[in-house]
């Protein structure tokens, strides 16, 4: 076997693990902003609807 051979070889598998790892990394970046995401919409739910509780009681005192 060539020595370019060997090369090409070891080459291939270097690229990959280092491909394994860079789409890991992505994968996971896009997990944590799909994460990051929903915890902001819900936050924008819930605090909506806290809101407009303390608006009901609200309007419920001053009558």
């Amino acid at each position: 076997m060539k020595m370019s051979t060997v090369w090409s070889i070891i080459g291939a598998i270097i690229a990959i693990i280092i491909a394994w790892w860079v789409v890991n990394v992505a994968f996971s970046i896009a997990w944590f902003l799909v994460k990051a995401i929903i915890a902001v919409v819900v936050a924008a739910v819930i605090f909506t609807l806290i809101k407009q509780a303390f608006k009901s009681k609200d309007r419920q005192k001053q009558r």
